[in-house]
This record gives structure tokens, C-alpha cells and sequence, in this order.
């Protein structure tokens, strides 16, 4: 196909099937994009052939993917897990490297191939891995923090790896003599925008955003994106340099996250055309013609880089258990791995059946991720005689915790809604025991003799330890929709009588839960609703009893348990109080007066706040002096409201 139309509506439409496919499935995107570029590649149905022009637009993409990496690169986070990262993700990244170099030197290949090579497999698959741990709700527990930290220390080995690699491709005369000068502009760049381009970023940003412009901005964000990425090139480095350089400046200063929202549609979007034109680079032929190699370098490679990241966590942590889920969670290949291989493809270092195995072997290893972290637990008490000790002793302290507890209520999770929760059951004098996941806040929780305990309430064995055949209520007060699936399955397996109550973002799953065992879904968004209009019904001066009752109702419909509850309002609106909003200017008659003066209590008026300078206090004192400006929030009857608020402004009790 020739034509340029043809040729984006083929990619857009397969494209968009395949990706459908994978939400489908729940598979990552990113493989649905590569298995895109397979199909309409020139080695299977040929319907886009991989051009130059192809290639350029697909490095928009990593450009857009290194931008986003320096968005989220924080000083403060490195600082926090610095032992992980800067310990374990070196070690992992270095070892992996020389020991891919060791194993193609035995081939008989060039250690600047073996370097290249070893620096693409030792990256990991930060989008697959992160979505997985966080789908799992394992982002906090020990080898989730471990794996991040490696992935962390990864993304930040991927800048030095986009210099050291395109210099390798020099004449070996002239390699050191290369790679030098590579690096030492490399540092005089980076130095000189660090430096000076900082405050040059922020004050430009603050001009652009007070044109209070949206597309002024977005623009604004692709010129420093496309522009500094421009520059490094022009400096002998790569587009993907300039685009970290370009997410670090901005991710000093307060327009962030406004950023990263705005440039997310592009990064996106190129991104999947660069995982595209990966698959467009797999010859399926070759890939079936040497398939002994690929599965024997796909074995090699999942077992060696599990073996490297379990040893190396535990030499540094001192857990097999848990330097075992860390070494199965990290064990695949990444996208990075795609950009470094790519920059080899063009240096010629890596080229024909070598990089045919090497990219099959990768793409493979990303199929096969989802299932170790699924079945890694599972490993781990398999290998690891420490993991079922673990396990044993966290069953055991929950279930000291909870075996003098009868007709209790299971909190599941104790952040804020869970705490604030509990504090209302401990009002009440009701029993309960929370589980979280978090080894801070459990601690800090038991510190205050509060009945909280660490365990992951979406595990069988934890909720029985629990005391879940003796609990009267569960309460889900997390929103991730995996773990409240897992828990309610194991609910109707063990006590399908038991009310469970579910916490929820908005509507769209409200149905999915009831359907999985629910007693009810409190969606966030439908109380936020509720509040927001109950606020806004008073403030506009509707009877305070009819807010309630429209309150009530509103519950009740959402609500079955509180239908059948509802009385109409059989006093008329008059006599019902309400809110009113008295604002002073000069000529008022109170300005400079205290509270205490007005008496506005013998009209049965009070005054439930105060707002001065933007700044509202409730139940103000009555020696207050009242000031021009102020504003009165009062509560009363309708007729007592006008009185009081004329008594405020002319200082007469009565109107003329």
C-alpha cells in the first residue's frame, strides 16, 4: 500500500480491534500493539512496509515515553528507597549486563554486541509489572517495593545505555576516543540545561499559563518536548535524551500533573506506533526456523534474571521468600529493552538471525510475565520453606487477634475511610478487626491500641483467621476492584450469609459487586453528589428540614435498607429553619459592633459562621467585633431572618 490514507486506517483500524481484544482479555496493550505490527508487517500479511518514514515517526513515541519517565522522576522518591534502587537496581542491572557479555563472548561475538544485547535484557516491563502489582494490590507489600525500586533504578540506566550504545557503533579505532566525547557532551548538555534551564522553565510556564489558554499550553508542552529532544540531536545524542531532560525541568515546578494529563493522548498514541513497528520487525518464518534457540534463550533468559534478582534481594534484604517474588516479578524483558535494541539495529550491531531470536525471545518473555506474577506465590511456597513460615505466623497473629471476637465486623483496609470507620464502630462500642497491607500504618495503628493487624483480606486463609465465620458484617473500604472481587467470591464460598458491604469509586461497577455477593455498594461519587447538593440547597436558603428529608430520599433510592423510612414534612416551609447569608458594608449598622450587642439570640436567630478575609470560622465568639466585609451565616426561621438581617443593617429590630 502506497497511499498514506490507506495505509493509517489500516494501522488505526487493526489497531483498535486488537486493542479491544486485549481490554477483552485483560491483557496489556502494549502486546496487543506488537501482535498489530506482526499481522500487517512485511513478514506476514504485508499490508505496511517498514520505511524509514515509519521508523521516524515511531520514535515520537520513545521521545514521548522518556518525557513521561522524567515527569515522574522525583528526588524525593530516589531519596526514600535509595537503598533498593541505587543498591539492588545496580547490582541487578550491572550483573545481568556482564553476564549477557560472558555468555556471547562463548559465542564468539563482539563485547560491544554483548553490551548492547545485555542492556536491553537487563530491563524489566514496567507497564506490565506495575499494572499487574497494582490490579493485585501488591504495590506496598515487601517484593512490590523491591521491584519498583529495580524498575526505578532501570528507567534511569536506559540514560546513559541511549549514549554509551549509539557510540559503540563507531570503528573500533576510534571507539574510546568516541565514546568519551559522547559522554562529556553528554554532561556539558545536561549540565547547562539543569542548571540555567530550571528557572527559565518555571517562568516561562507561569507566562503561558496566565494566558489561561488550554491550548496555548498543550502547544506550549509539545514545542519544550519536541524542542529540547531536538537539541540534544543536534548535540551528536538521542531525541529520547532531550525528552527525559525536558520531563525533569518540568517536574520541578507545580504545572506537573496539569502536563501529564495534556501530553498523555500523544504519548499514547505514538507510543502504540512504536510497539507497532516493534512486531513489523519480527519475521515469523525465521522466528519458526530457529524456534530451539528462541525457546532455549527464552528459558535462559526468564531463569538467569530470576536467579540474579532473587540472590542479589536477598543479599540485600536477607527474605528468600520475599527476594524470590521479586526475582519471578522481574524476570521478562521490557519496553526499554525495544529502544536500546532498535538503537543496535541501527548502529548494525545486532542484525539478522541474531536479532530475529533476540526480539522473539523478548516478546515472549512479556507474554509469559502475567502468568509468573499470577502463579509467583504459588512458586515461591514451593521453593521457599521461609514463605510458608511467614505465612504460618501472619495467620497465627490474626488469629490471636480475633479469636476472643464474636458477632465482630472485618474492616478490610485501614486508610483513611477504613480509620474513620473504625472510629465510628469504637463510638458505638462495636468490635472489629482491620487487615491492611501496609506495615506503617498497621504499626502505627496497634501503637494506638487500635485493632488492626497486617494481612491481604483478599487471601482465603487471612479472612478465616479473621474470624470470618464468626463476623456479623465485612466492610470493603478500599477501592480496588480485584482484591473486592477475590473477597467476595471467598465470602459466598465460606459465609454466603454475611453482609458484606463494598466501597466504590463511582456507579460503573455497582452492579458487577451485587451481583458477586454484595449487601449493598457505597459509590463515592453518588454521597459526594448527595453532599454537594445538600450544601448548595441550604446555602440557597431551602428549609433545613426539607434538605434533610430530600437528603433521605435520595438515599432511599439509592439504598435499599433505608426505604420505607421516609416521612413527608408535614410542617410548612415557613416554619421550618433555614440558612441565610448576611453580608456588612460600611454604612451596616453592626460594623464595629460585638456579637454580644446585636443580641440577635432574642430573635431566635444563630449564628452558625463567620467569614472574614476568605477565611470562615464556625460558631464565632460573642465578643467578636464585627468589621465592613464580613459575612454572616445565620440559621432561623424565615420571618426571624429578616428581622435579623435588617437589624444588622439599619440596627432596627423591626421592618418599616
Amino acid at each position: 500500500m502506497d497511499n498514506p490514507l490507506s495505509l493509517v486506517l489500516v494501522l488505526l483500524a487493526t489497531a483498535v480491534l486488537v486493542v479491544v481484544v486485549c481490554r477483552i482479555l485483560r491483557l496489556p496493550v502494549m502486546l496487543g500493539y506488537i501482535s498489530v505490527g506482526i499481522l500487517i508487517g512485511p513478514y506476514a500479511f504485508g499490508w505496511i512496509a517498514d520505511t524509514s518514514g515509519t521508523r521516524h515517526l515511531a520514535e515520537f513515541g520513545v521521545v514521548f515515553l522518556m518525557f513521561s519517565i522524567g515527569l515522574e522522576f522525583s528526588l524525593t522518591r530516589l531519596n526514600s528507597m535509595k537503598r533498593t534502587v541505587f543498591g539492588l537496581g545496580t547490582a541487578q542491572v550491572v550483573i545481568t549486563t556482564l553476564l549477557v557479555m560472558a555468555c556471547l563472548w562463548l559465542f564468539g561475538l563482539n563485547w560491544r554486541v554483548g553490551l548492547a544485547l545485555g542492556g536491553a535484557l537487563a530491563m524489566s516491563s514496567t507497564a506490565i509489572v506495575s499494572k499487574m502489582l497494582v490490579e493485585r494490590a501488591e504495590l506496598k507489600l515487601p517484593y512490590g517495593q523491591q521491584i519498583m525500586g529495580v524498575l526505578l533504578f532501570q528507567d534511569l540506566a536506559v540514560v546513559p545505555l541511549l549514549i554509551i550504545i549509539p557510540a559503540l557503533a563507531s570503528q573500533p579505532d576510534n571507539l574510546s576516543a568516541t565514546l568519551g566525547y559522547a559522554l562529556i557532551k553528554a554532561a556539558l548538555v545536561l549540565l547547562i540545561l539543569l542548571v540555567f534551564g530550571q528557572k527559565i522553565m518555571r517562568r516561562w510556564f507561569h507566562i503561558v499559563a496566565s494566558r489561561k489558554s488550554s491550548e496555548l499550553f498543550t502547544l506550549n508542552v509539545l514545542l519544550i518536548t519536541l524542542g529540547l529532544a531536538y537539541l540534544t540531536e543536534l548535540a551528536g545524542l538521542s531525541l529520547a535524551l532531550g525528552a527525559f531532560v525536558a520531563g525533569m525541568l518540568i517536574s520541578e515546578t507545580e504545572y506537573r500533573y496539569q502536563v501529564e494529563e495534556d501530553i498523555k493522548p500523544f504519548r499514547d498514541i505514538l507510543l502504540g506506533l512504536f510497539f507497532v513497528t516493534i512486531g513489523m520487525k519480527l519475521d515469523l518464518g525465521s522466528l519458526f526456523a530457529n524456534l530451539g534457540w528462541v525457546l532455549l534463550a527464552l528459558l535462559a533468559l526468564i531463569l538467569f534474571k530470576a536467579l540474579i534478582v532473587t540472590l542479589l534481594a536477598c543479599a540485600f534484604e536477607g527474605d528468600w521468600g520475599v527476594a524470590l517474588r521479586s526475582g519471578i516479578g522481574l524476570a521478562q524483558a521490557g519496553e526499554f529493552g525495544f529502544v536500546l535494541l532498535s538503537l543496535a539495529e541501527n548502529g548494525h550491531l545486532l542484525q539478522g538471525n541474531a536479532l530475529q531470536i533476540t526480539l522473539a525471545t523478548m516478546l515472549l518473555s512479556m507474554l509469559t510475565a502475567p502468568f509468573l506474577i499470577q502463579y509467583g506465590e504459588a512458586i515461591a511456597r514451593r521453593f521457599s520453606a521461609a514463605e510458608w513460615t511467614n505465612r504460618a505466623l501472619q495467620m497465627h497473629q490474626i488469629a490471636v487477634k480475633s479469636m476472643t471476637n464474636t458477632g465482630h465486623i472485618i474492616l478490610c483496609g485501614y486508610g483513611r475511610s477504613g480509620h474513620k470507620l473504625g472510629s465510628i464502630l469504637a463510638d458505638e462500642q462495636l468490635s472489629f478487626i482491620a487487615l491492611d497491607l501496609d506495615p506503617r500504618r498497621v504499626h502505627e495503628a496497634a501503637a494506638a491500641g487500635e485493632s488492626v493487624v497486617y494481612g491481604d483480606a483478599a487471601k482465603r486463609e487471612v479472612l478465616i483467621a479473621a474470624g470470618l465465620m464468626r463476623a456479623k458484617v465485612l466492610v470493603i473500604t478500599y477501592t480496588d476492584k480485584h482484591s473486592t472481587l477475590l473477597i467476595l467470591r471467598h465470602v459466598n464460598e465460606l459465609r454466603p450469609d454475611l453482609p458484606v458491604v463494598v466501597r466504590a469509586n463511582d456507579d460503573s461497577n455497582v452492579e458487577i459487586f451485587k451481583q458477586a455477593g454484595a449487601s449493598e455498594v457505597v459509590a463515592e461519587v453518588v454521597e459526594g453528589s448527595i453532599m454537594l447538593a445538600s450544601q448548595a440547597l441550604l446555602l440557597a436558603g431551602i428549609p433545613l428540614k426539607r434538605v434533610v428529608h430530600r437528603v433521605q430520599e435520595n438515599r432511599a433510592r439509592r439504598y435499599a435498607l433505608f426505604s420505607g423510612y421516609l416521612h413527608k414534612v408535614d410542617e410548612e416551609d415557613e416554619m421550618q429553619p433555614r440558612f441565610l447569608n448576611v453580608s456588612l458594608k460600611n454604612d451596616s449598622a453592626a460594623v464595629g459592633k460585638c456579637l454580644r450587642e446585636i443580641e440577635l439570640a432574642d430573635l431566635n436567630i444563630e449564628v452558625r459562621a463567620l467569614r472574614r478575609n476568605n477565611v470562615q470560622g464556625a460558631h464565632p465568639s460573642e465578643e467578636l467585633i464585627l468589621q465592613s466585609g464580613d459575612i454572616l451565616l445565620l440559621l432561623g426561621l424565615a420571618e426571624d431572618l429578616e428581622l435579623a438581617a435588617n437589624k444588622l443593617q439599619t440596627g432596627e429590630d423591626e421592618i418599616a
